[in-house]
């Protein structure tokens, strides 16, 4: 079984005591969030084939890894780094220190373990097309060498995503809007041609329509990736195609996150109604605690 840790909330950054907590006790639980009451995931070390991490910022677990590398497992990290403005990510690291941190895992785990995610890609009246050709040259640049694949999106209009965007342009002014296919096609022709000169292939998350516009180009990514797992691991790792929605190819996995429990603050989250929310869960959190979301 693949642990996924987490695409609902950013594990490493906010609940890394709790994580570690979890792999000692050898269990973990979690609401499932579209019924069927609550779900537990064995931490065994003989039932976890690896672990795909997702976050923004790696640091505060980055040194203390000695439980999963004990237990044989293998991880990758999927490691967003955008550059947005303020108005859109008002509390994450700048894109400097998070290249510092992919460099650090490349060289210390292998250039298999981290994934470059350029995600979501919205559109505003900050972060125009134009903008969005130089951040990515810019980042592109500081990872040079430490990834193999840049994984992008365009925002999709969930319903937390559009309220969120909403209040934005409501009490910011910062206008958005949602590309024409062949925009979104233009954008990721021009950012193919940057991740490759890196030394990267970029890879489309679950944009089965504009795979097929730019077939040849960017290929559909494989976020929960079993191959990419067996490579760090040195070994197979075997997990059935499972994905999430239609045209996602993600491996088999157990997500082990919570909703409304990252306070990073994004803009565009599709995983936060509401940030106070999400701050209130983070400051009442228990990391001795079976699940995440609990209070």
């Amino acid at each position: 079984m693949i642990v996924s840790a987490s695409y609902r909330t950013d594990i490493p950054a906010f609940y890394a005591d709790w994580f570690l907590n979890r792999v000692a006790a050898g269990a973990v639980r979690f609401r499932n969030p579209f019924g069927g009451g609550i779900v537990t995931v064995s931490l065994k070390p003989a039932d976890v084939s690896g672990i795909v991490f997702w976050t923004r910022n790696f640091a505060p677990l980055l040194e203390r890894l000695g439980p999963v590398a004990e237990r044989g497992w293998p991880f990758v990290v999927q490691f967003t780094v955008t550059g947005y403005p303020r108005p859109l990510e008002p509390s994450t690291i700048r894109a400097e220190d998070a290249a510092a941190q992919i460099a650090r895992i490349a060289r210390r785990f292998g250039p298999r373990a981290a994934v470059w995610r350029y995600d979501p890609v919205l559109l505003s009246a900050l972060t125009g097309p134009d903008w969005h050709r130089d951040a990515f040259a810019r980042i592109a640049g500081m990872l040079r060498g430490h990834v193999d694949e840049a994984v992008i999106s365009f925002v999709e209009p969930y319903r937390k995503t559009r309220r969120n965007l909403d209040r934005l342009a409501r009490d910011a002014g910062l206008d958005w809007r949602l590309p024409e296919p062949e925009e979104k096609a233009d954008i990721v022709r021009d950012l193919a041609a940057v991740a490759g000169d890196a030394g990267m292939a970029l890879t489309l998350c679950t944009q089965p329509a504009l795979a097929e516009r730019v077939a040849g180009i960017a290929a559909p990514a494989r976020c929960i990736d079993a191959g990419r797992l067996g490579d760090v691991a040195g070994r197979p790792v075997i997990a059935p195609a499972k994905g999430n929605r239609p045209g996602c190819l993600c491996a088999a996995s157990r997500d082990i996150g919570a909703y409304d429990t990252c306070p990073h603050g994004c803009a565009y989250c599709y995983a936060v109604a509401d940030r106070a929310r999400a701050k209130a869960a983070y400051a009442a959190h228990d990391d001795s605690a079976e699940m995440l979301g609990v209070r």
